[in-house]
């Protein structure tokens, strides 16, 4: 199911899938397909004797985890083409979904990733003329490039990155989805009109291909704690690897040795719509029904992450709105006694459906055992302990034989979730004049004692936002020059006086468009990638339907912020299919875990000084931090130097 646009003021719903899905995912029956959660590599070379099958079969090897079910491995005729290819099989364990596959003698596919619509898709190019010989999602991907070429991608509700061979054209054609959900990396050797691709880095490594840490990104995390670069989507860690950037796809002219890069979808943050509120209710839950129902499609064991937040509650009741949820397996991670444990608000939802929830409780004895491996999955900066929270959370759903998870993220960028985004509404009731508004939300959110800061500088920022862009870069400027444990000559000849450029902001969606397309959402999904499939499991996330997200940046604001609430149409949605204590909850957790105690911990503090020492040792930071008091701090506290140095100094070889 879509939505059309009668007109800018009416969204209307469309159908355009097989009637019977509804029926049958409210009955709990899912039709079978083939998807494809795994790895792929590759390498296309104008020399067919520079490269063989042992070189990929070690790419393949060092992406076995995304793909423990299985792997392959083709080369075209010419031998310049060689694909690999690791499996994790979700729904028919049968061969018909072995790739690479290959369609009409021209194109051949890897691929990694699900197209959820692709009963929609398939059911249209039937009508078109074209018939398939496996149920498999790949085939549907393949016949829609032979139909639509580039522009198929316009059709895709998935999360994928795939690379197509036209052995016709000598030509490749890779592509990742809009919010990049899965992976793409690669490098591209002008001089011997080589191109190397992987799903990991640690695969193109595996082909010999020299690796060395971006100084200026280790310069960027070190000093402000951005791992990413959202000025420059396609830089890595990594210095010559780059990725695919979000809704982009890559062309490789292999005769013509020529490689560029097309972004094939923009979400629009400009567009505004006039609707009631009973027609947005209306259309936001059916939006997000069918985001939930298509997600729904697996013939092996599928449970949710429960966080005890509003998000995963709500894919939670959303799922159990449309099947029996009974008896489903829940997975969480709890902290008994810490201020910012969730396990009664878990408990609440678990009892609420009747499910079956299972927690693990992470120690710092734990966390040092598993650093490491953490950091060998992620291969880049991470921004907290909370992501071993997540890592473990999928390794509990590994040992309870759930393969496939829904989880609530992206719905805090979409839809305004986080506490930061209440002044930057508010300013933007001031600078659309909206006085009288802005004292009522105001007020409103007071009342709901909602966490935010409002001062005469809010007043001169929403008059005057170019100042606002300005102020906040001069602010990580200072930042860096505060911090006297680094090395000056160092950070001076890698940041040269750049940060991060910061956004432009006016009105809400202006951050929350940065937020989900630009920074933020990428780092936070490259996690659940790499901590998923570092179990061989698979992560869903319902929010991510690129109609429900486009649906609700075309919304007024006050349908995110309202009334004292953040998330506003998300509670209205949901509050007679949650408990209330879950809807109109006030503190907002974020999945943290006791880190300030770990750092503490005498484990982690020897971990600590080694990292230190690796940094002073390459003269990045000064000797004398290794003398100075550590500084633990919470999860998400803004000078978390120490946790920075700690990761940093574990990442460097």
């Amino acid at each position: 199911m879509g939505y059309y646009k009668n007109n800018a003021a009416d969204y209307v719903l469309a159908s355009f899938y097989d009637p019977g899905l509804t029926i049958a995912a409210s009955q709990g029956i899912y039709y079978s397909d083939i998807y494809n959660m795994c790895g792929i590599a590759g390498i296309i070379s104008s020399d067919p004797d520079r490269f063989n099958t042992a070189i990929v079969q070690k790419m393949t090897m060092a992406l076995s985890h995304r793909g423990p079910d299985g792997d392959s491995i083709w080369t075209n005729p010419s031998q310049q083409v060689l694909f690999g290819h690791r499996r994790l099989s979700i729904i028919d364990l049968s061969e018909n979904g072995r790739q690479a596959m290959h369609y009409q003698s021209r194109y051949t596919i890897i691929y990694n990733g699900e197209i959820y619509n692709y009963l929609e898709i398939k059911g249209d190019l039937q009508k078109k003329g074209y018939s398939f010989q496996t149920l498999s999602d790949t085939e549907v991907i393949l016949a829609a490039y032979e139909c639509y070429q580039e522009q198929c991608l316009q059709l895709f509700d998935g999360m994928f990155s795939f690379s197509i061979w036209d052995e016709q054209q000598q030509t490749l054609f890779a592509a990742r989805d809009r919010f990049g959900e899965k992976p793409f990396y690669y490098f591209h050797d002008t001089v011997g009109n080589i191109l190397w691709f992987a799903s990991e880095i640690k695969a193109l490594s595996a082909a010999g291909i020299g690796i060395s840490v971006n100084n200026r990104q280790l310069s960027m995390y070190l000093s402000l704690g951005y791992p990413d670069d959202p000025s420059d989507p396609e830089t890595t860690f990594y210095n010559n690897i780059k990725q695919l950037p979000a809704a982009n796809f890559l062309l490789y002219d292999l005769p013509g040795r020529k490689l560029t890069t097309h972004q094939y979808w923009k979400l629009d943050k400009e567009k505004q719509i006039t609707i009631s509120e009973p027609r947005a209710f209306e259309t936001f839950n059916d939006l997000f029904k069918v985001s939930i129902a298509r997600r729904l499609r697996s013939d092996v064991p599928l449970g949710t992450s429960l966080s005890g937040g509003l998000d995963s509650s709500a894919v939670t009741a959303m799922i159990h709105n449309q099947t029996n949820s009974a008896g489903r397996k829940t997975f969480s991670s709890v902290f008994p006694g810490f201020i910012k444990d969730e396990s009664l608000h878990i408990e609440r939802v678990a009892t609420a459906f009747k499910l079956e929830n299972y927690a693990v409780t992470p120690t710092p004895e734990e966390f040092t055992r598993d650093f490491e491996k953490l950091l060998y999955h992620h291969e880049s900066p991470i921004s907290s302990a909370s992501v071993y929270l997540q890592y473990r959370v999928f390794e509990l759903a590994k040992q309870h034989d759930v393969k496939v998870l829904l989880d609530g993220q992206g719905a805090d960028e979409i839809l305004g979730g986080y506490t930061k985004y209440i002044h930057l509404y508010l300013q933007e009731l001031i600078h659309q004049n909206k006085f009288s508004e802005f004292q009522i939300e105001k007020k409103a959110l007071r009342s709901n004692q909602m966490p935010f800061n409002w001062t005469w500088k809010n007043y001169v920022a929403a008059k005057f936002t170019h100042l606002s862009k300005t102020r906040l870069e001069k602010r990580e400027s200072d930042a860096i020059k505060r911090n006297s444990d680094l090395v000056p000559d160092f950070f001076r000849q890698n940041l040269n006086g750049n940060t991060i450029s910061k956004p432009h902001v006016s009105k809400l969606n202006d951050i929350l468009y940065f937020n989900t397309c630009l920074s933020g959402l990428q780092e936070l999904l490259r996690y659940a990638d790499r901590n998923s499939m570092a179990h061989g499991r698979e992560v869903r996330l319902p929010f991510l339907s690129h109609e429900l997200v486009e649906f609700i940046f075309s919304l007024p604001s006050h349908f995110k912020i309202h009334d004292g609430w953040t998330k506003w149409i998300l509670r209205k949605t949901v509050e007679k299919k949650l408990p209330r204590e879950t809807v109109w909850r006030k503190d907002k957790i974020g999945f943290e875990p006791p880190q300030k105690s770990w750092m503490e911990h005498i484990l982690v503090r020897d971990y600590l000084h080694e990292s230190k020492k690796k940094l002073v040792d390459k003269k990045i930071l000064k000797a004398s931090v290794l003398s100075k008091k550590n500084q633990p701090h919470e999860a998400y506290a803004a000078d978390n130097l120490d946790w920075r140095y700690l990761v940093a100094g574990q990442l460097l070889k």
